[in-house]
Formats: C-alpha cells, sequence, structure tokens
C-alpha cells in the first residue's frame, strides 16, 4: 500500500514566495550579466522543474525536459561531454518515460510518495561509487573532457537519482543534494576558467541544492508510514 500526499498538495506561503523569489532572480541576473534569454529559460525551467518535482507535481516532466535539452547545449559550449550526453541519452528520454510511469499512480497532478529501506539505500550508494570511478576514468580519455571525476560524480548521482524520481522514492533527495552540491563545484572551475555562464550556473544549481532540502523534508511528510517502505 503507497500513501497518499494529499496534505502535501497545498502550496504554502515559503513554496509560493520561493517559486517567485528565484524565478525573478533568474530573469534579473540574466539581464545584469547580460546572459542571453537562452541562458535565462535554463535557468527558468530549472527552477520550475525542481519545484514542481519537490512538491510530487508530475508536470516537472513537462519544464525539465526543455531544460534537459538546453542545459545540454550549455554544457556541449563548457566542454562537460559527460554532461551533454546526460541530458541528450538519459534525461530527455526519462522525462518522457518519468511522466508515464508517475501518472498511474497520481492523485490530479500529484504523486504518491514511497521510502526506501536503508540496506538498499547503502547499495545504491556502493554502486554509485564504482560506477563514478569507471566513468570517471573513461571520461578522462576524451580529449578537451574537463573536469573527467566531477563530471562523472555528477553524472552517475544524476542518473541515480533520477530512476529513484522515476519510482517516486525520498531518496532521490539524499542524491540530488550531492549532486548539487559537485555541480556547484563544476561550474565554480568553469567560471575561474572564464566560462560565461559559469556565475548563472552556480546560482541555479546552488537554488537546486536549497529547494533538494525542501525536496527531502517534504518528501518525508508524504512517505511516511512503515507501509510504503520498499
Amino acid at each position: 500500500m503507497e500513501v497518499s500526499t494529499s496534505a502535501s498538495h497545498r502550496w504554502n506561503t515559503f513554496e509560493i514566495l520561493w517559486l517567485l523569489s528565484f524565478s525573478t532572480i533568474a530573469l534579473v541576473l540574466s539581464i545584469l550579466w547580460k546572459n542571453t534569454w537562452f541562458d535565462g529559460s535554463v535557468f527558468l525551467s530549472g527552477i520550475l522543474c525542481v519545484v514542481l518535482a519537490a512538491k510530487g507535481n508530475i508536470w516537472n516532466y513537462a519544464f525539465g525536459l526543455y531544460n534537459s535539452l538546453a542545459y545540454a547545449l550549455v554544457a556541449y559550449k563548457n566542454g562537460l561531454y559527460g554532461e551533454m550526453g546526460l541530458n541528450l541519452l538519459f534525461f530527455v528520454p526519462m522525462g518522457v518515460i518519468g511522466y508515464l510511469m508517475w501518472k498511474p499512480k497520481s492523485a490530479g497532478a500529484y504523486v504518491e510518495m514511497r521510502l526506501l529501506r536503508f540496506r538498499n539505500t547503502l547499495l545504491i550508494a556502493l554502486a554509485c561509487i564504482i560506477a563514478i570511478g569507471v566513468l570517471g576514468y573513461l571520461l578522462a580519455q576524451i580529449s578537451g573532457q574537463n573536469n573527467p571525476y566531477i563530471d562523472a560524480t555528477t553524472d552517475v548521482l544524476s542518473i541515480a537519482a533520477t530512476i529513484l524520481m522515476v519510482y517516486r522514492y525520498r531518496e532521490q533527495w539524499l542524491l540530488y543534494l550531492l549532486l548539487n552540491a559537485f555541480t556547484v563545484l563544476l561550474w565554480g572551475i568553469r567560471t575561474s576558467k572564464g566560462s560565461a555562464e559559469g556565475v548563472l550556473m552556480i546560482v541555479m544549481w546552488s537554488a537546486f541544492l536549497v529547494n533538494a532540502i525542501y525536496g527531502y523534508y517534504n518528501w518525508s511528510k508524504g512517505a511516511q508510514h512503515k507501509s510504503s517502505f520498499v
């Protein structure tokens, strides 16, 4: 039996202010830093995607699909080929799959939430560590690849978190916390190397980091009964 999350469907003041504040920041910074409207749209679509995901709202996949395509182009321009391939070859198709898998388990636009047992969480963590080592080595062999092991870390964590998200597990947000922290580091390095989009990406991923904390809190409330453990 899975847990209904009707209590988490209502938007509280914090969530409304969070969404409006970071959407406004995305637009203002894009103008002040003379980023293109395209760069601003990457930030804005990402904010809408993660805030809706934290609420368990199925429409996060619509904004996520655009964000994946647009972010892939930004990553390509910055020599982050792991990030580019991840978005094009994984996030885009998983956005469609995720929507189709969430739809039968949703109450209106909102999905039912689940928990992982601690043992399964540890197994996933071990698999991620091994995969990061292997992928980092492979990326390091590509000419022009920047920061291969950090790129590999963000790629592997993204894949694992997305799979947990598709299956509606709260523990996705623990992986997103790590993912967002490493991605801020990655773009910090790219900014120091002169990336035109770097600062905006740092702000965007920092917003995602804060949102992951709230996402974990909100999904913990939505999947708090023992019957939702898997």
